[in-house]
């Protein structure tokens, strides 16, 4: 879990990745750039997953951490 503080801007990428959004992630005290699949924007709590779920769960594509959820709180 970790909390959006920022963006990356690209002007190229590779073909399979045309479209997506990457955003910064503060996550345990580091930063993490993970490609957003559900629309979170700047201080949304998120759920990430890394490693090759994080690959799957983007058709594929070579990231390494992806958004997968926006948490909610009361």
């Amino acid at each position: 879990v970790g909390k959006v503080v920022g963006a990356v801007w690209a002007t190229r990428k590779a073909q399979c990745l045309q479209g997506q959004t990457f955003l910064v992630v503060e996550c345990g005290g580091e930063q993490v750039v993970a490609a957003d699949q559900v629309g979170a924007g700047p201080g949304d709590k998120v759920l990430l997953a890394t490693g090759t779920v994080a690959s799957r769960y983007c058709m594929d594509a070579p990231v390494d951490a992806a958004i997968v959820a926006i948490v909610d709180e009361k």
